[in-house]
């Protein structure tokens, strides 16, 4: 487009500080496209690592003869039996996603 004719141009004064408005602006549209960005990308990762629901597992644990399960519970990522076993109390936990064993916590009164 063209220029009307009886435009004047800008005194070095106006022309500086239209200079600087110009590099606020470059500023601020950069370091808002890094927000951007940076939000997208956490979303992104948030996403892609969420493990998602595993595959089905068919696993059969074997208790003592004459043992019985007391009580379950489960958390996030564990789950945990007790065990009784001839008067002694046993926690028994396993990895809610493979359902492997976690560790064993066994209880029993002092002699």
């Amino acid at each position: 487009m063209s220029q009307p004719v009886d435009e004047q141009p800008l005194d070095p004064a106006a022309a500086l500080m239209v200079a600087r408005i110009r590099r606020l602006l470059i500023i601020s549209g950069l370091t808002t496209m890094l927000a951007v960005a940076a939000v997208l990308s956490v979303i992104g990762y948030r996403v892609f690592r969420s493990g998602g629901s595993a595959a089905p597992t068919d696993v059969t644990a074997l208790l003592p003869k004459g043992a019985r399960i007391v009580s379950t519970a489960v958390t996030e990522d564990r789950m945990v039996v007790t065990v009784d076993h001839q008067g002694v109390i046993e926690v028994r936990t396993f990895d809610l996603q493979t359902l492997r064993p976690a560790g064993r916590l066994r209880f029993a009164t002092e002699p």
